[in-house]
């Protein structure tokens, strides 16, 4: 397995969190690096890592689109069962990172190489079309799961995704007057920094109870 790994936290916390990048930013955006670096300091190991056409892009300079499904799930699959052999493994994503996670993770949940899933602005439909819900599996989600999202998510308002029939085992945490990326307008009287640290409140408590402490 090719991978330049970008990790945060100590080597002997009881968890280690994947994090995946989203479709557009890579692993080392500042939206990547400001989670890894907080959660670091709670003393939470992260490991981030590339998608194949991510780490495309930054040998070629070139644009690249995302990877297929298989191959995106295969790259998700071989990080996962590299880093259960030796620790207990949350997956964790902004965005596509997220969804994809989540669309596999109960498998793993059976096979106990995961114990829990963190999405950072789900993608519950594509840009502009409302209509076209990404939301079959998360229905049956067996996996305990922390979905966080900004309330004005232009790919999931938060009026469009309360009523949906999301499993019991998703725990929702939003982002006051949040964009896909949490940030709020200046009217709001709320700032990114602001959201920011509610996301990562929000992920230390549910990793806490994962482990019981």
């Amino acid at each position: 397995m090719d991978q330049n790994y970008l990790i945060n936290g100590p080597d002997n916390s009881p968890i280690t969190i994947l994090f995946a990048h989203g479709a557009g930013a890579a692993y080392d955006s500042s939206f990547m690096e400001y989670f890894s670096i907080e959660l670091a300091k709670l003393d939470w190991r992260i490991v981030r890592f590339e998608f194949p056409y991510m780490n495309k892009r930054r040998l070629t300079g070139r644009q690249s689109p995302p990877d297929r499904f298989e191959i995106l799930a295969r790259c998700w699959s071989d990080h996962v069962d590299f880093f259960s052999q030796n620790s207990s493994v949350v997956v964790a994503g902004k965005s596509m990172g997220g969804r994809i996670a989540s669309m596999l993770v109960d498998d793993w949940l059976v096979t106990r190489q995961v114990c829990g899933c963190i999405c950072l602005g789900y993608p519950f439909h594509p840009l502009g079309h409302p209509e076209k819900l990404r939301i079959d599996h998360l229905i049956e989600l067996r996996t305990p799961t922390l979905l966080i999202q900004g309330e004005r998510d232009p790919m999931g308002r938060r009026d469009l995704v309360e009523p949906l029939p999301l499993s019991q085992n998703i725990q929702m945490q939003w982002a006051h007057d949040g964009d896909h990326s949490l940030k709020p307008r200046k009217a709001s009287g709320r700032t990114e920094e602001d959201n920011r640290l509610d996301a990562i409140e929000a992920v230390d408590r549910y990793l806490k109870a994962l482990v019981g402490s």
